[in-house]
């Protein structure tokens, strides 16, 4: 049997019982290690779960999916993922492959980002698409993300904003040279997305446009969602380009039309509360 089994987000006790008993049935146990990051570190979960961890890169887990569900046929096989296993599609590839080699395969559920983030106050069903903000480079900026959040806003709905997470990447120089040599992780923080985000309002104004998303419009920063440390901060998207929020993980919430419950809601996490007093109920239902 395969098993995937989320972790959920804080610490190493955020497992479900099922899921606890389930890894230490395994005889082998992997763990996801390059869509999220779970606080605890890889050290405290072996410890907790009574089990080695097999880190499982976006290499191996794209590339070498055979070597990860060899011999799962005749014994139990693990791959724990932070938050819950169906985060990210490369998951459902691991599925697709265990099914037509014939392996039976459960899936052990946990909180994930796509739901904790009602932490804030902002009810999940007023949520539209979620969009991934990725890092920008000298040469590639896209803008794709932006204009979904902007048609998100224009039917009410706030957006989930992901953000990225580079782990083992390699340089230009590296790639082309095929050595396998790696940058340092780098985790895109709520600053680095608001500042992005503040550079394309810019261009679109340039461009003779004014965009649905302005310097004044409500947003929610969130870090470290599920860990005893979490930190939630919500205001312009001006001021989110300044907040301190600490370490990874971060997200960010564009808002939409927002509900009076939601409003007061945010108010309690709110940077600066005059913000509210001054801006955000020109939006509210």
């Amino acid at each position: 049997m395969l098993y995937l089994i989320g972790l959920g987000l804080g610490d190493a006790e955020d497992i479900t019982v099922k899921g606890l008993e389930a890894v230490r049935r395994c005889g082998r146990v992997y763990l996801e290690a390059y869509t999220s990051l779970l606080p605890a570190g890889r050290q405290a979960l072996e410890k907790f779960y009574g089990k080695e961890l097999i880190l499982a890169d976006r290499e191996m887990v794209e590339q070498e999916a055979d070597s990860i569900l060899k011999d799962a046929d005749v014994s139990d096989v693990a791959f724990l993922v932070v938050g819950d296993p169906f985060g990210a599609t490369t998951h459902s590839d691991l599925v697709l492959r265990a099914v037509n080699l014939g392996i039976p395969y459960r899936v052990i559920h946990n909180a994930s980002i796509m739901n904790a983030v009602g932490c804030c106050g902002l009810q999940l069903y007023n949520f539209g698409e979620t969009v991934s903000i990725v890092f920008w480079t000298d040469t590639w900026k896209p803008e794709s993300f932006f204009d979904k959040i902007k048609k998100n806003r224009q039917n009410g709905m706030h957006t989930l904003c992901l953000l990225d997470i580079k782990v083992k990447e390699q340089s230009v120089e590296n790639l082309m040279k095929g050595r396998k040599v790696y940058e340092p992780p780098r985790y895109m923080s709520v600053n680095q997305a608001a500042e992005q985000l503040l550079t394309i309002i810019q261009n679109r104004r340039l461009q003779g446009e004014e965009p649905e998303i302005t310097e004044n419009t409500i947003c929610v920063g969130l870090a470290r969602v599920g860990a005893q440390d979490q930190k939630i901060a919500s205001g312009t998207l001006h001021q989110m380009s300044t907040v301190e929020l600490g370490g990874p993980l971060h997200s960010m919430i564009v808002t939409g039309t927002m509900h009076p419950l939601e409003l007061e809601m945010l108010k309690l996490f709110s940077v600066d509360s005059s913000t509210f007093e001054n801006n955000a109920f020109q939006r509210n239902a």
